[in-house]
This record gives C-alpha cells, sequence and structure tokens, in this order.
C-alpha cells in the first residue's frame, strides 16, 4: 500500500512571526521520516522517529521548549498507539526526559502495563537505561520569560494560551506499506498548570487513536475539553460512515458544541485518506501528497 505520514505542531493563535519556525518543524518531521517509510519501515516506527524530531525542536510544546508548571518545572506527557494489536503506551508527568515518546514506547514493549507516571515512571526509565537530560536542556529562555510574565498573575487560566501564546502539543499518524496504522502525541501540557496535572495527551482515544480497521489519529489542543469528548477515539469512530475530512470536521464540531472545547487533529483512514480540522485560529501540519512531496502549512480556521 501507499504509504502515509502526517504531523502536527499544535493548534493555536500562531502570530506571523512564528509561523515560518512551525512550518520548518513539521515540513523537517515528515521529509526526514518519509524515505524511510517508503522503503519499509513499520508505521510504528515511522511516528515515533517524527515525534522524536518534533520533540527537539525549542518551537513546540514537547520535549525540548515544552511549558513550565506552577513549580517552575517541566513535566512531560505522552503516548503511542499500534493499530494492529490496540497496544499503547504512555506515561504522565515525566521529568528530564528529552524524547518521552520513546519512553512510551519502551512501556508498550517491555511492561505488562500500558500508562506509567511521575516517580514510576522516572524509575522505569532508570531502570532501562534511558538518560535522564539536566532540565535546564529542555529550558527554553522564551518559556522562561513567558513563565516569569504570567506566575504571579491571578487572572492567568491554563486555557488563555490557546488564543494567545505560540506553542503546540506534536503528533503524527502513519499508515506503511503492509497498511498498519500507529499514531503518537507528546506534550509539555498547559502553562503553569497545577503539578501532577494530565492532559488528554497520554490518554487513550482522548490525545490518540489507532486502529487498522479505522483508521488513526492525533489530537492537539485544550487538553480538559478533549477528554471529555474522547476527540481521537470520535474522529475514528467518525470514519466508520464518513470520509477522512468529514470525520475531522464533525469531530471539531463535537468538541466545540458539547464542551466548548479548543482543538484540532489529524488523522489517516484505512485506506490512506488524509483528515485534518481545528477551531483554534491556526493549525501547523505537514503532510506527504500523492505526487510523494512533502506540504506542510499554517492552516488558518474560515
Amino acid at each position: 500500500m501507499k504509504p502515509r505520514l502526517i504531523v502536527h505542531g499544535g493548534a493555536w493563535s500562531i502570530p506571523e512571526k512564528f509561523e515560518q519556525d512551525h512550518i520548518k518543524g513539521v515540513h523537517q518531521a515528515v521529509a526526514a521520516v518519509y524515505p524511510d517509510l517508503a522503503s519499509g519501515m513499520s508505521a510504528l516506527d515511522t511516528v515515533e522517529a517524527a515525534v522524536k524530531i518534533l520533540e527537539d525542536d525549542p518551537t513546540f510544546d514537547a520535549g525540548r521548549g515544552a511549558f513550565l508548571n506552577a513549580f517552575g518545572e517541566i513535566e512531560l506527557d505522552a503516548m503511542i498507539m499500534d493499530g494492529v494489536t490496540l497496544n499503547f503506551g504512555a506515561l504522565a508527568a515525566v521529568q528530564n526526559i528529552l524524547h518521552p515518546i520513546t519512553l512510551a514506547r519502551m512501556i508498550m514493549e517491555k511492561t505488562e502495563h500500558c500508562m506509567l507516571v511521575g516517580a514510576g515512571a522516572q524509575h522505569f526509565a532508570e531502570q532501562i537505561g534511558v538518560k535522564a537530560v539536566d532540565p535546564r536542556e529542555l529550558l527554553t529562555a522564551r518559556e522562561l520569560e513567558f513563565y516569569n510574565q504570567i506566575k504571579n498573575d491571578p487572572e492567568f487560566k491554563t486555557k488563555n494560551p490557546f488564543e494567545s501564546f505560540p506553542k503546540g502539543t506534536v503528533g503524527a499518524v502513519a499508515r506503511d506499506i503492509h497498511g498498519n496504522i500507529a499514531a503518537a502525541t507528546s506534550t509539555g501540557g498547559t502553562p503553569r498548570k497545577l503539578p501532577g496535572r494530565v492532559g488528554d495527551s497520554p490518554i487513550i482515544g482522548a490525545g490518540a487513536y489507532a486502529d487498522n480497521r479505522v483508521g488513526g489519529c492525533s489530537a492537539t489542543g485544550w487538553g480538559e475539553s478533549i477528554m471529555k469528548v474522547l476527540l481521537s477515539k470520535t474522529a475514528c469512530d467518525f470514519l466508520t460512515t464518513h470520509s477522512a475530512m468529514r470525520a475531522a470536521e464533525l469531530s471539531v464540531a463535537e468538541l466545540e458544541t458539547r464542551v466548548q472545547g479548543l482543538g484540532g487533529l489529524i488523522l489517516v483512514d484505512r485506506n490512506g485518506s488524509y483528515g485534518f480540522a481545528h477551531n483554534t485560529s491556526k493549525m501547523a501540519f505537514a503532510f506527504v501528497d500523492e505526487d510523494g512531496n512533502v506540504a506542510a502549512k499554517i492552516r488558518v480556521a474560515s
């Protein structure tokens, strides 16, 4: 089957001066990984590799460049899912890990569990030799400046940045040459969140979902609302009766009308069609088109 790969760099109000950083970042993730996918790499390996590139990029709210919580610390969430078996691995509230998506996959493959959090996830990482990094390696000057602006603001709410600050969760969905589908999502969460807060990204059906029978999806946005409607699973359910693009649009409409949520998603259906939608003002994403070229863009809401 013709391989498919789509990635996102968050659904936010991305200021014009940061648009090129977002476009460059998502383009790089697809361009670097797609040749291997086309040569036979599995969908699972593909989404992990693409997300790792995005976690490395300080443009996005994942890995390096993540938001700081209320204590001025970085806590990371991630999940990866295999559409063949419905197995998934997830982690939450993990610190000092550059590539949480890789740790999520190790949880899936090396334990009998699906999710580990906090100190337990940190201990597992140490046991299997995942190197911890100095927290300063994950912190960017922009995030520190933003944290200092908001840390004592009594009016600030974690929902605010979805329409005022340029950062975004990252994710990827792929279909390989065998027709297998995988999805992955990684995030630093919302700014000034309470320590231990878990958003949608590591929650199966919310931040991501993959099932070979229908397709795969990765979501981004205000996690508290995305969890309420299980946005990624909702999108995959719509794929049973609708086109990929229509399924994406209907899912975001559900997010908005039912819980007044903010966010977006990318998806690939079992036939290899792409879908994407958002109700924030902009969303950054990239995919491989029918001619094998990488299309990267900032989509503006109509």
